[in-house]
């Protein structure tokens, strides 16, 4: 245990631990631990191999002290002049009667004590007996008087360590980001109606030339009409004949309707640059499906 102690102190004088972990370090009695140890808060021997609490020193700050798991029956009185002490775990033992407990009594400060799997616990009337041996304990085993479980170390800090929350700050930063919405909102809003006013006013521009376009269109189709009935007024006895001549010269049409296809081509494009050359275009465009007609009769 000594060994382990020096090992533990890495170089700090002894006034200046506050916490021992020697669990595990094999020895039957306390051995290196002094009275020296006057800021020692937390020592835990946990499986060590302890008979007794023979040479147990004064430590005046100890607070918790775990001594589970060994085979300690006897000399708690040593641990008197420990009377910080709060908590004390000596689950694991063989402690057998209360009267190995009465120096417990002189604990005032005691809060928390475990005795799981010691033969005291089978007593009659345990837990009530020890509740009145030790006024200051809340809990026992794990429980207090009304069998409530007592709180784990890490809910403990959980709790400590629950940050407080900050409404004021949080009020301001909901206000600073719906203040920030709104002015982007409003800024997308009148992007949106200048986006939208340009686009109608290009459609309006757009149907204003599609009708232009139109209106030529259809005076050169209109004028073809009239010809072409003048044209079956003067035919109407030849029905039969045209009928024929149409199927000997099918070749001579196809290359008239080219023609013709191309000429009405030409005349749409010239028909885009101005409205006064979109109307020569169909004239043009009507006069040759005209001799065309001639031709055929």
């Amino acid at each position: 245990m000594e060994k382990r102690i020096l090992l533990e102190k890495r170089g700090r004088s002894d006034d200046e631990i506050t916490e021992l972990i020697l669990d595990n370090c094999r020895s039957t009695y306390i051995d290196g631990l002094t009275d020296s140890f006057t800021a020692l808060e937390t020592l835990s021997l946990i499986n060590v191999g302890l008979v007794s609490l023979k040479n147990f020193p004064k430590l005046s700050n100890l607070r918790k002290l775990e001594l589970s798991d060994n085979r300690i029956s006897n000399g708690l009185n040593h641990l008197t002049g420990s009377p910080k002490l709060t908590h004390l775990n000596l689950s694991g033992n063989r402690i057998k009667d209360f009267d190995e407990l009465q120096p417990l009594k002189d604990l005032e400060n005691l809060e928390v004590l475990d005795l799981f799997n010691n033969q005291v616990t089978l007593i009659e009337n345990y837990r009530e007996k020890l509740f009145q041996l030790i006024p200051s304990l809340n809990y026992l085993d794990g429980f207090d008087k009304e069998y409530v479980e007592a709180p784990s170390d890490e809910e403990d800090m959980a709790e400590e360590e629950e940050p407080e929350d900050s409404c004021e700050e949080s009020d301001e930063e909901e206000v600073s980001l719906a203040y920030l919405y709104n002015d982007n909102l409003e800024e997308d809003q009148e992007d949106w109606k200048s986006v939208e006013s340009d686009y109608n006013n290009a459609d309006e521009e757009f149907d204003s030339e599609e009708e232009e376009d139109e209106e030529g269109g259809g005076g050169g189709v209109g004028g073809g009409g009239e010809n072409e009935g003048e044209d079956g007024g003067d035919s109407d006895g030849e029905g039969e004949d045209e009928e024929g001549e149409e199927e000997e010269d099918g070749e001579d049409d196809a290359d008239g309707s080219e023609a013709a296809a191309s000429s009405t081509a030409a005349a749409a494009a010239e028909a885009d640059e101005s409205k006064s050359t979109a109307t020569e275009a169909a004239a043009a465009t009507s006069s040759t499906t005209e001799d065309v007609a001639k031709g055929k009769l």
